[in-house]
């Protein structure tokens, strides 16, 4: 929840410039529902996607502040997070729940970026593993696993989010090991493909280290975004 009119058309105008003769990679924004607008009309003629931050479960009808799929569409957004670890720790977002939002965003042809994650107390006690695949089998078992062909993963370890810990590259790229071959006992062509991106706390002085790891794909990006020339170095270690 950051961000104004006048800040946003700054640090857009940099990023757009900056990543402008990048040709490997995909580059979203994910903006609060207020900036789409002014998002879509800065970035449409770029090489940067923008898509949403949440969005609602339901189509339409007596939901009052919540914003719909459709509503996302009017404003050409490509992407949406769901399940973001704020989600579901401050506002006791389900998997459940997060199922159905994956499920909403995917019918109105927006691709959703399915966050999962532990927390602290989850990995020291060593059941990382476990709550990652409650979380990624509510999907698969609401939406299936061919859902996944237009879906995005990113591992957000909810220890390294605005702490200043990172995981070791080592760390998440057993994570993301971890994922890529729990859908490949379903289906070994989807593992291979879907794209699994990485967020806690990447900057630019790790980023190059993690991106370089075989099933790290990219990065869903947090504070880091909101410094141009830091994403945009970000952006660039994409090159290995």
């Amino acid at each position: 929840m950051h961000g104004s009119l006048s800040e946003n058309e700054q640090l857009l105008g940099a990023l757009a410039k900056g990543l402008r003769e990048l040709q490997e990679g995909n580059f979203v924004v994910c903006v609060p529902y207020p900036y789409l607008f002014s998002v879509q009309n800065s970035l449409k003629n770029t090489n940067i996607a923008w898509g949403a931050q949440n969005l609602s479960q339901y189509e339409k009808g007596a939901y009052t502040g919540e914003v719909s799929a459709p509503m996302l569409t009017d404003f050409a957004c490509r992407y949406v997070i769901v399940g973001h670890s704020e989600r579901r720790a401050l506002f006791g977002e389900s998997s459940a729940i997060v199922a159905e939002k994956y499920i909403a965003a995917q019918r109105f042809s927006i691709i959703p970026i399915l966050c999962v994650g532990e927390t602290l107390q989850q990995r020291e006690d060593g059941s990382t593993e476990s709550v990652i695949a409650e979380q990624l089998d509510a999907v698969i078992h609401s939406a299936g696993i061919e859902s996944f062909e237009n879906a995005i993963i990113a591992y957000e370890p909810v220890w390294a989010i605005g702490t200043g810990k990172t995981a070791t590259p080592q760390q998440a790229q057993d994570v993301h090991a971890f994922i890529r071959t729990s859908l490949a006992r379903q289906n070994s062509d989807i593992a291979q493909s879907i794209t699994i991106v990485y967020g806690g706390s990447v900057k630019a002085n790790n980023a190059s280290e993690l991106f370089a790891m075989p099933d790290i794909d990219g990065g869903l990006i947090g504070g880091a975004s909101l410094v141009a020339e830091e994403f945009i170095t970000i952006c660039r270690a994409l090159r290995h």
